[in-house]
């Protein structure tokens, strides 16, 4: 069974190893996104739900393959 909670703290992770290999700050991904840096900073803390519509945009911000992101 999953555990909801492990899953969006694994995302989190992801979205920063991304982000991070793109040599991208929180605030700068957050402006490309048109969000606040807040916004970005709970995710990658997994403390952010997003929709699949938020995190299909994310993923093509990052120029990362989806299965990398949704990795658990």
């Amino acid at each position: 069974m999953y555990n909801l909670d492990d899953i969006i703290k694994q995302f989190g992770r992801n979205i920063k190893a991304e982000r991070s290999r793109l040599g991208l700050s929180q605030d700068e991904l957050a402006n490309r996104m048109n969000v606040n840096t807040q916004y970005i900073s709970k995710i990658e803390c997994g403390k952010q739900n997003m929709s699949l519509k938020k995190i299909i945009e994310l993923t093509n911000y990052l120029n990362a393959d989806l299965k990398d992101i949704l990795r658990f």
